[in-house]
């Protein structure tokens, strides 16, 4: 069967049916469309001969809608969380007493809620369904009838292809006409209390399942504004991995994208947050917060507040947290973010340039690099042990201070050849040369253009040698790495990160020096973030040894198949 990139589903199925089938059509529909997923309900719609063209209509917002829609991320991050899957919500709306129901799927409403097709982030180039087909004959008609009403919805690719998901729903059809179950969904379920005006706030890096429960329910719930509250700045720097979190813009303009998907009829506002209440607890035109039980508490803070400002509480209305079935030992048991960001550790996040046509591809060369107390010097170690070369330039420019060399002449020419300089042995003494250079941006760049030339000089020498033996992979294990702008001698920048509390206590456990003077050796690098900026690869060693083992292994195995891939690239066509 043909890959679509992106695709439509419309469930048919009545709305107390589809969480039993909900997991097995998304199970199918992730065998044919392979990026974006977008979700229209329209539960009843009957797609069969002798109905006539069904149109689409207005579905109330019940509580089973919103109960569904929860069940719908949660499956689809269990059974094809590769995929974006977005549920569409433009039909969702209170209707008046003389429209006629789902259904039907009859023309008789009083408002098409699609007055012109809606145009989607991605244009749908596959239509699928879950419609149950009476006669396997009636699949042709059936599929004209799903294309066209499709059309009628929403802007699609030309040329729209679509897929009836009926035989492998087939068995759970029968499973639930045994049930004896009725099709009048709209009598049974309760109507969804709906406001003006809701607030939500979170950080919303990596857009993920729980996320889009959130918007998707807080759609629901509001009739004319929707206001998000994005964290930034302040509120991000107790968040694990910080580093790896999305800018600010990418993750307003992925909600932005979204939204417009989800409801295009209301008004967003998405706001940056730097304190935990932001405008929810001034705005008086709000009416309700969505929370879930672990912000609960969050919801009735601001509360708290805004009748201490002479306003009226909102409404709090608690959504689910949903499972992450694929959660390690060391991620929370919920579909979170930060579970997200762990799983990148060791994995390739931006590709490598292209411009480094002028390096050999034996070895391969890894520029390892991370702030004081990373564990950089760690993950080197383990990497040699799995079969790299490691370069340790710490040590190299200890070498260029030997006497003879030409960084030791050029050192002495700058700073003095006084015997506070010089040891006995006629060596540098690289402590009192750090005193007098701490703090002094000139003086210390006065240095390292003398001293960083040596040491790449060395490097280079030292991958060369490598090379002449036959070595797969070398590690240039540099602290200096990107500082001293080495990375055109590497093919890949490896980043490893530590919170800056934490490399704190490990540089004092381990240097015996002060938290003051750790802090200012910490401010006299770059920080985490601007490192990350230049990474191919982040690693942490925040956690214990054997989950940074895991990832170092995950890192290397990925590594060997990168270079496989690069060198079978590089053979002429035979």
């Amino acid at each position: 069967m043909s890959m679509f990139s992106t695709g439509i589903l419309v469930l048919t199925s009545p709305l107390h049916t589809l969480p039993l089938r909900i997991a097995p059509v998304l199970s199918s529909a992730a065998q044919v469309v392979e990026r974006t997923l977008y979700v229209h309900l329209h539960p009843g719609l009957n797609l069969g001969v002798g109905g006539g063209q069904p149109r689409p209509v207005f579905i109330p917002p019940v509580v089973d809608l919103s109960s569904l829609i929860t069940g719908l991320y949660s499956n689809a991050a269990n059974v094809c969380g590769h995929l974006d899957v977005r549920v569409l919500l433009t039909n969702v709306r209170a209707q008046p007493n003389n429209a006629s129901s789902p259904e039907t799927g009859g023309t008789g409403v009083a408002c098409n809620p699609f007055p012109s097709p809606q145009p989607l982030s991605h244009s749908p180039e596959v239509v699928l369904t879950d419609f149950a087909l009476q006669d396997p004959g009636q699949s042709p008609l059936v599929a004209q009838c799903l294309q066209r009403y499709t059309g009628y919805c929403y802007v699609c690719t030309p040329g729209l292809a679509s897929v009836l998901l009926h035989p492998q729903l087939q068995k759970l059809e029968e499973e639930v006409e045994k049930e004896g179950q009725k099709d009048d969904w709209d009598s049974r379920s309760e109507r969804m209390e709906t406001y003006s005006e809701v607030v939500v706030g979170g950080t919303f890096d990596r857009l993920h399942g729980a996320h889009k429960t959130l918007l998707n329910i807080s759609c629901l719930l509001a009739n004319k504004r929707f206001l998000i509250g994005v964290c930034d700045q302040e509120l991000l720097k107790k968040k694990v991995l910080k580093e790896l979190i999305e800018p600010y813009a990418l993750r307003v303009q992925r909600l932005h994208e979204f939204l417009q998907d989800v409801k295009p009829s209301l008004q967003y506002e998405i706001v940056p947050l730097s304190d935990p209440f932001g405008p929810s607890v001034i705005d008086a035109q709000l009416q309700c917060i969505v929370v879930s039980e672990e912000t609960r508490r969050g919801g009735e803070a601001v509360n708290k507040k805004r009748l201490e400002n002479g306003l009226p509480g909102l409404v709090l209305h608690e959504i689910q947290l949903l499972k992450d079935a694929h959660h390690t030992e060391m991620e929370e048991e919920k579909i979170s973010s930060s579970s997200l960001r762990s799983r990148l550790l060791g994995t390739l996040l931006t590709d490598p340039e292209q411009n480094k046509s002028h390096l050999p591809l034996v070895p391969y060369v890894i520029g390892l690099t991370g702030s004081s107390g990373s564990g950089k010097s760690s993950i080197a170690q383990q990497l040699e042990a799995m079969g790299a070369v490691r370069i340790d330039s710490d040590q190299l420019g200890h070498e260029t201070y030997q006497p003879g060399e030409v960084a030791y002449n050029r050192v002495l020419e700058e700073f003095g050849s006084g015997a506070d300089l010089i040891n006995e042995d006629k060596t540098i003494n690289r402590r009192a040369l750090g005193r007098k250079v701490f703090g002094n941006k000139e003086r210390l760049k006065a240095l390292t253009d003398i001293v960083w030339p040596e040491i790449a000089v060395l490097v280079k020498e030292r991958i060369q040698q490598a090379r002449e033996e036959g070595k797969q992979v070398c590690v240039v294990d540099a602290a200096v790495l990107l500082e001293a702008g080495w990375t055109d001698i590497v093919h890949e920048v490896w980043v490893a990160v530590i919170p800056e509390e934490e490399a704190v206590s490990r540089i004092t456990a381990r240097d015996g020096v002060s938290q003051e003077d750790a802090v200012r050796r910490l401010q006299s690098q770059w920080p985490n973030t601007q490192q990350v900026e230049q990474a191919n690869v982040v690693l942490c060693t925040l956690w214990e040894p054997e989950i940074t083992q895991k990832q170092v292994r995950k890192a290397w195995d990925l590594l060997q198949k990168r270079i496989q891939q690069s060198r079978e690239g590089a053979k002429p066509p035979s």
